[in-house]
């Protein structure tokens, strides 16, 4: 496939599982802990992915020439990384969607689309104006998209903000290890991780609600293979030889595809303030996507 068409379209597919399945999170909420919530998506995910990697091992037996050696020792520590910063973000978010509006929680998750290019600069990743003044515009969007309410930071707003600050250095690590590691595997190393920790801290933290989890069985098969296997996944593979920045922004989309999908699926009525925050997203993506003249793109 097309590098650029990966680029593009990987993240945006992405976005819109995540924003479908963000009702299934809220709903979920109501009924199991956070930890207990991450364990079984991440084991799912897991074990979902896993299934992929045997199928893929098989097939490259028939390739010729056969492919890379995996370097494991890579592949192992970025499964670490990952997947630890991957748990702790998740747990934060789960835990404040408990009590935070959806569209609080929706526009602090999102604040990832500014913090990425901050940490990167830090890593001496620099970004192009276009791609500022994309972010400028999309944290607009996401403004009037959904907050509807004063702004206030209460704890579980806290849970949240710091929850966008470990995803922020999720998509970084994705960054670092994805030219080194094949993407699938390392997805699969990942969610291993997450599994283990968010079990071990379920099982000394959170009682077991086994009826909990059985009444809300389907979002949780749901966030399980689709937004956790199939979406950080596919977010990997996107950000293969691509600017994170930029992969961030067209992440952030989740939060238009949770509006449309509650319009579509539930009935809800877009208003004039949430129509106009789709329009500022969407401008910010195909900002973005623009040329960058050669000069710029030397400096």
């Amino acid at each position: 496939m097309n590098s650029k068409i990966r680029q593009n379209l990987f993240p945006v597919l992405a976005a819109f599982i995540w924003g479908t399945a963000f009702v299934a999170q809220s709903v979920s909420a109501d009924y199991v802990a956070p930890m207990t919530f991450n364990a079984l998506r991440s084991i799912i995910a897991f074990f979902a992915l896993a299934l992929l990697w045997v199928f893929k091992a098989q097939r490259e037996k028939r390739m010729s020439p056969p492919p890379p050696p995996t370097d494991k020792k890579q592949l192992l520590l970025g499964g670490l990384c990952c997947g630890i910063a991957l748990s702790a973000a998740s747990v934060m978010q789960q835990a404040g969607l408990s009590e935070t509006s959806a569209g609080k929680a929706g526009f602090i998750t999102a604040l990832y689309i500014v913090i990425v290019p901050i940490l990167g600069l830090f890593l001496h990743k620099k970004a192009p104006g276009t791609v500022w003044a994309g972010v400028a515009l999309a944290l607009a969007g996401l403004y009037f998209l959904c907050v509807t309410e004063t702004l206030s930071m209460e704890t579980s707003d806290l849970y949240i903000l710091v929850g966008a600050l470990i995803f922020s250095v999720h998509i970084l690590l994705i960054d670092h290890f994805t030219a080194k590691v094949d993407g699938i595997k390392l997805s699969c190393m990942q969610f291993l991780t997450a599994s283990i920790l968010t079990g071990v801290g379920a099982f000394l933290k959170e009682p077991a609600n086994w009826a909990g989890v059985m009444q809300c069985i389907g979002p949780i098969l749901y966030v399980g293979i689709f937004s956790s296997g199939v979406a950080f996944t596919l977010q990997i593979l996107a950000q293969k030889d691509a600017n994170p920045t930029v992969v961030s922004l067209l992440l952030s989309l989740e939060s238009v595809f949770s509006v449309l999908a509650g319009a579509v699926i539930l009935g809800d009525r877009l208003s004039g303030r949430e129509l106009l925050g789709c329009c500022l997203m969407f401008a910010a993506v195909i900002l973005t996507q623009l040329p960058v003249p050669k000069r710029a793109e030397r400096t």
